[in-house]
């Protein structure tokens, strides 16, 4: 029948497939092919008109995906545009005015070094979208004025009727309006890799998952099996895979929490710097200690002396040690800070298959009439061995029935499988893969079916049958769903116990496991067409196989260690709830796996989500977008989230994380340049070394700050000091200087070597909202900054009270705290004892220190730096001793701070521990 032109077909929003409220027509699967056809005008044989077509296509436009692009150069300079930049730019230029050169080309190199590694990082992400693009099929094959043409397929609009073929992609979404043994991959949107059988019957459900919804294609997933025609729902941005792309696009990328963390200390220190600079300028001023042109010195010396402008290029390179160290574990970190970030993750958001799983389906029970076996081997290339429910090895060639099972299991598989790279690639459907799998593995070698006739699997059937040649006879050999065999030998009034069968299979199936059953029928010789043959007559049912991906080998211990640390293991995954729980209980996840599913997910609103998440650590049937707010939800609740995936399903939630964790080998180019860090041999057990490096690198950063903040400041309140006391400055302002160029070429690079700390992985993840110093870190940076400013006074005044000069004073000063730096690295290097066996386990903190001493005789002794510098040629003990004797002083007392702040720790953890078992 010829179209109505009076009917106008739906735009792409009108057609989305969203839920319906009370005035909403129903959705796309709850609808019949009729009045599908009525609402969209088009014609089952005749599809619709070109000139139709052309006017759709200019009312919604083309069916391709499209990104907003930033230009390059735009993009560099936003790299600038925040507070630590403009910070660290004000350094450079105070510093370049003092002729501090060195630290002033430091700065201006790292604050370059930041823009290029934002600058790279955006433009990461713009490639996942053009990778996103990408997708989409070039060509589809449609049905135009009743002629079936090849198109290109950003010209497919709403209402156009789409032939698909096995081995075709979907080039737009469809609702399907027929269906011949129709399978589809849909890995690209569930993340999922078995094919999914589709129907065109409406489904009379209100609310279905994606993965549920087998009357439906989507946009660039894989046609696997069979054929079928569908109408075009909606196109480009509007299918789900554009709304993949648009949510990538929308998730602004995260800050991290040591950023975060350093951008409010950096703001924090600058503030009050310039805030102290101005009230001693102003006290300066009132008090008339100096003339105008000594007191502006003195200020600004005390700004330098103080800003701890070596923070950043110390941070940079602690991040980069860590980096080059997680490169050396397989994990590939594509930003610097992302390193630190895993260490402060306390949930850790995977999904199932080839993440947790091996993506290799497996056999791992056999039921006959009269026995259970187990089968040992994980995967595709491991060998194995039949077990009986006492965990003995049996023969298996000496049960006939478990005989017959084996070689139906090779004889009827189609699967194939091949070698790359070390893995083992499967050809075929992934049940076959199991069941070649298990014959291999017992067997030793390929399948050789004698094969005459065959019917494929048809999900109308639900069993496929294969008539072969074996020891001589003929037979038919049959697999398919259980409950198909039976009932197909019950019609052929063969006998079978159908509650006992029953009740073996159920204890398989709560376990998540898929269950397939194989038997047998001889035939007559002259047998030469399945179609002939009434399955279930003389049949033998040879018994049932249990399949299930298994866990991969360590992923448990992991699980394990990742929660003795305080992590949270949260599984999200596109499968069914049943299996996913069952695989969550195999590994521990929690002490009670409580799963929920994306269409369960639908029904909350985001604030009743959050208020939720926590209680759930398995979300199954989930799609894309269910992810994302899966991920945000977390977020909302003040977790630090990581995210593992592989697929495109994936990238926004990726993104969307605090640190997003993509696999190196299986893992889709859309997921990497979504992610932070690459698992290079997608090895889940790689990401606890690296929380555990993550977490080391917080602590050496922690430590150079715990340094830099006190020895900085000492040097600039030798200046307030000064002032307050109305005496001449100990130090020259070169001289302050040179403690930070040698300082920043020396000392405070020692930390990037120390080794982790004992017990690293026993504590929790740091709370990222308490920042990175403590209340108890604050006072010492006060008391050690007062300590080592107060020691480099007092030496002063000393010297130049018994006579001395005062160029004199000030080498002895210039040593002071130099030698209170170096004795305070020692009391930081470790939480034990300063004198314990830890003492030399950082040995190249001992060859910086050596290197610093060297450097300070040349200031001292060598006459063309004395005259730069204002230093002078002292004896051993004004030059060494005391300077070493103020050192032991610093050394003691943060020693005995720290002796003290133990103690308190203790006494904290121990009066929780009370209250936690009350």
């Amino acid at each position: 029948m010829a179209q109505d032109p009076e009917v106008t077909a739906p735009t792409n929003t009108e057609a989305e497939t969203t839920d319906p409220g009370p005035s909403q027509q129903p959705p796309l699967w709850q609808r019949s092919t009729e009045s599908l056809l009525v609402e969209f005008a088009t014609n089952e044989d005749e599809g619709l008109t070109t000139a139709e077509a052309q006017k759709r296509l200019k009312a919604n436009g083309p069916n391709e995906l499209t990104a907003k692009k930033q230009s390059n150069l735009l993009r560099f300079l936003k790299q600038f545009n925040n507070s630590i930049i403009y910070i660290l730019a004000a350094a450079a230029l105070m510093t370049f005015f003092m002729h501090h050169y060195s630290d002033s080309i430091v700065i201006g190199l790292v604050i370059v070094a930041n823009a290029f590694i934002g600058y790279f990082q955006e433009r990461s992400a713009d490639n996942a979208l053009d990778r996103i693009k990408a997708l989409l099929v070039s060509e589809a094959v449609v049905i135009r004025d009743g002629q079936k043409i090849t198109l290109p397929a950003r010209e497919l609009v709403t209402g156009d009727i789409v032939q698909l073929e096995a081995g075709d992609t979907v080039p737009a979404d469809l609702r399907l309006i027929d269906a011949d043994n129709l399978k589809i991959q849909e890995s690209a949107l569930t993340g999922e890799t078995d094919s999914v059988e589709k129907g065109e019957d409406p489904l009379n459900v209100a609310n279905l998952a994606l993965a549920e919804r087998t009357n439906q294609a989507f946009a660039s997933t894989a046609v696997t099996n069979g054929s079928g025609r569908g109408i075009v729902t909606v196109t480009g941005a509007k299918t789900e895979i554009g709304h993949i792309q648009q949510n990538v696009a929308e998730v602004k990328q995260q800050t991290t929490p040591l950023m975060k963390n350093l951008n409010s200390l950096g703001l924090g220190l600058s503030v009050a710097i310039l805030i102290a600079a101005v009230l001693l300028f102003i006290l300066g001023m009132i008090t008339h200690v100096y003339s105008l042109p000594t007191l502006l010195i003195a200020v600004i010396t005390m700004v330098v002396g103080s800003m701890p402008e070596g923070l950043p290029a110390s941070t940079s390179v602690v991040l980069a040690m860590g980096t080059q160290a997680m490169t050396k574990q397989n994990v590939i970190v594509k930003t610097l800070p992302a390193v630190e970030t895993l260490g402060a993750v306390d949930i850790v958001n995977t999904d199932k298959t080839g993440t947790l799983t091996k993506n290799e389906m497996t056999v791992t029970d056999i039921l006959t009439a009269q026995d259970t076996y187990t089968v040992s081997g994980v995967g595709y290339d491991a060998t194995g061995q039949v077990k009986n429910d006492e965990g003995q090895d049996v023969n298996w060639r000496q049960d006939a029935d478990l005989e017959w099972l084996v070689q139906i299991a090779g004889q009827t598989s189609d699967a194939e499988f091949h070698e790359e790279d070390g893995q083992w690639i499967l050809t075929g459907e992934p049940t076959d893969g199991a069941l070649t799998a298990l014959y291999h593995k017992l067997v030793g070698a390929d399948p050789d079916p004698q094969e005459i006739d065959s019917r494929p699997f048809d999900s109308a059937i639900r069993y496929s049958a294969r008539l072969v040649d074996h020891n001589g006879q003929r037979y038919l050999l049959v697999k398919g769903a259980p409950q198909t065999l039976t009932q197909l030998m019950l019609a052929q009034g063969e006998s079978v116990n159908e509650a006992a069968w029953q009740e073996r299979l159920s204890q398989l199936t709560r376990q998540g496991k898929r269950v397939v059953a194989l038997g047998y029928q001889p035939v007559a010789d002259d047998a030469t067409e399945v179609d002939d043959l009434v399955i279930g007559q003389n049949f033998h049912l040879a018994g049932m196989a249990g399949i299930i991906d298994p866990p991969r080998p360590g992923v448990a211990d992991a699980v394990r260690q990742l929660r003795y640390a305080g992590i949270k293991v949260k599984m999200i995954t596109g499968d069914d709830p049943e299996t996913a729980a069952a695989i969550a209980r195999q590994l521990n996840l929690s002490e009670q796996a409580r799963a929920i599913t994306g269409p369960e997910l639908a029904e909350m609103t985001d604030e009743q989500l959050a208020s939720q998440i926590d209680k759930y650590t398995v979300f199954a049937r989930t799609t894309p977008a269910d992810k994302l707010r899966i991920v945000k939800a977390q977020q909302a609740r003040g977790h630090v989230v990581s995210m593992t995936g592989d697929g495109v399903n994936d990238a926004p939630a990726l993104k969307q994380a605090d640190i997003g964790v993509a696999m190196g080998i299986r893992g889709t180019d859309v997921a990497k340049d979504s992610a932070d860090m690459v698992l290079a041999d997608d090895d889940f057990t790689s990401i606890l070394g690296a929380v555990r490096e993550g977490r080391h690198v917080f602590d050496n950063i922690r430590k150079t700050i715990r340094f830099l903040l006190p020895t900085s400041f000492a040097e600039g309140l030798i200046v307030v000091m000064s002032i307050l006391m109305d005496q001449e400055l100990p130090l020259f302002p070169t001289q302050l200087l040179w403690i930070n160029m040698v300082s920043a070429l020396t000392i405070q690079f020692a930390f990037i070597f120390e080794p982790a700390e004992s017990g690293i992985m026993k504590r929790g993840p740091r709370d990222v909202k308490q920042g990175i110093l403590s209340k108890l870190d604050m006072f010492e940076v006060t008391y050690v900054s007062l300590l080592i400013s107060g020691l480099g006074i007092f030496a002063y005044d000393l010297l130049t009270g018994q006579g001395l000069s005062a160029v004199i004073g000030s080498t002895m000063t210039l040593n002071v705290i130099i030698f209170g730096k170096v004795f305070y690295l020692f009391n930081l290097q470790n939480d034990h004892p300063v004198f314990s066996k830890y003492f030399f386990r950082n040995k190249m903190s001992f060859v910086i220190v050596a290197i610093l001493m060297a450097l300070q005789a040349m200031i001292i002794y060598w006459p063309a730096m004395q005259g730069v510098f204002h230093t002078t040629s002292v004896n051993f003990h004004y030059g060494w001793g005391i300077p070493i004797v103020a050192g032991i002083v610093v050394l003691l007392v943060t020693e005995l701070a720290k002796w003290i702040r133990h103690r308190i720790d203790a006494t904290t953890v121990t009066r929780e521990q009370r209250i936690g078992g009350r």
